[in-house]
């Protein structure tokens, strides 16, 4: 089939390997010009996620690009340390930067699938035999299906399914990234300074030859234009303006980052993924958010099952609904990860955040503190892996099917 997957992230390209080598031919259209560098650190943990990226035959490039982060610091306004974070409770098995997994995701599709930046779907049109699709560059163009793997925010769910207000539940925060000079000079660290409703951090990247800086706060909805970058600067300025610490100094840096990125922490709830011909992949589907630390791993598990689910069964409609049986516990597993987590990560009173840090700094005391990492990683474990072994063809001059996982993961 000719399948057009909008969105060049993470859950996009992981679903086009998969279906490339079922034969399928795939185009992955992106409203950016290019692949998006920026991002926070994102993570693997349990053997489901390890087993796919084993699979796709990437793990042991993602294992090379990993952050190698140790543990992560809470400081006070004079940037002494209090407690420390230990690294499995957020580093999970593996640890990349978004922006190098998608990287290399895009290197081991790029041979095999068509690649349209700076363009987005404006329509898409169904009938029995196909869907036609317009573009805001590009002519209109015949697909046998369309798939949104394009974000909290999805394009696609907005034409198939309706206008995103619905699907959506703010979780009371906001975040904010970019890249910046690593000028406190960290080590495979990081420093996080937290007041009442905001937290500010700070940690080195790519052995340390640059850092990030990353805010969450917390706010009422806030209205605002996605695509006015200048305005998103300035309500993250209004919202640190004397907080303390560092923040002043990154948000003086923050106005010249080139890869500034700002959002809602929100989740997505739907009660179907798919309309017709059209299906919803990762977050545009189930975003669990980031307060989860599960939404990456949910992607690239979810393109596994739905490509294979399309190899198994000529009617899109069956395999559609099959991909959803098998994901949608797993889905709302990982979104159940984040409820009560933003409190946690950024408290409201005092009060919250010297118990936030106490915890912290007893933790490697406690007889409970791996609790968290473990519950974690059962988490991310809770779902079995169907065997789709033989479907997979070879192309002329393309590489030999591998051998897919078998039985069920535990």
């Amino acid at each position: 089939m000719d399948i057009l997957i909008s969105g060049a992230g993470v859950a996009g390209p992981s679903l086009a390997l998969w279906l490339n080598r079922y034969g399928h031919r795939t185009t992955i259209v992106e409203r950016a010009p290019a692949l998006r560098e920026g991002g926070y650190a994102v993570d693997f943990r349990g053997e489901p996620h390890l087993t796919v990226l084993r699979e796709m035959g990437v793990l042991d490039v993602v294992e090379r690009a990993r952050t190698n982060m140790g543990a992560m610091w809470n400081v006070n306004a004079a940037g002494r340390k209090l407690a420390a974070m230990p690294a499995d409770l957020f580093a999970g098995d593996v640890e990349i930067l978004r922006g190098d997994l998608a990287r290399i995701l895009y290197e081991a599709t790029r041979a095999g699938t068509e690649y349209v930046f700076d363009d987005s779907v404006t329509s898409i049109d169904q009938d029995p035999d196909g869907v036609t699709v317009g573009f805001e560059r590009a002519a209109r163009r015949r697909f046998d299906l369309v798939v949104g793997a394009d974000g909290l925010h999805s394009t696609v769910r907005s034409l198939a399914f309706g206008p995103e207000p619905p699907y959506l539940k703010y979780l009371g925060l906001h975040c904010a990234v970019f890249t910046t000079d690593n000028y406190l000079g960290l080590d495979h660290t990081g420093h996080a300074y937290t007041t009442p409703g905001r937290m500010v951090a700070l940690y080195s990247a790519r052995e340390n030859t640059e850092a990030k800086a990353v805010f969450w706060f917390g706010s009422p909805v806030l209205d605002y234009d996605r695509r006015d970058v200048g305005r998103q600067r300035e309500l993250l300025a209004a919202a640190y303006e004397g907080v303390g610490w560092e923040a002043d100094e990154l948000i003086r840096r923050m106005w010249r980052a080139e890869d500034f990125y700002f959002d809602s922490i929100s989740q997505v709830r739907m009660e179907s993924w798919s309309r017709g011909r059209v299906v919803l992949l990762g977050d545009a589907a189930a975003c669990p958010s980031p307060l989860s630390g599960m939404g990456t791993g949910l992607a690239v598990v979810s393109a596994y099952v739905l490509a294979g689910e399309l190899a198994a069964t000529p009617d899109h409609r069956t395999a559609f609904a099959a991909y959803e049986r098998e994901v949608r516990g797993y889905a709302e597993g990982c979104r159940r990860s984040a409820e009560g987590v933003a409190g946690f990560m950024v408290p409201e009173s005092r009060f919250m955040a010297w118990f936030v840090n106490q915890n912290h700094r007893l933790l490697p005391y406690l007889p409970w503190k791996g609790l968290m990492a473990k519950s974690a990683r059962k988490t991310a474990s809770a779902i079995g892996l169907k065997d789709y072994t033989g479907f997979e063809v070879t192309r002329p001059g393309g590489p030999a099917p591998r051998r897919r996982p078998s039985g069920r993961a535990s």
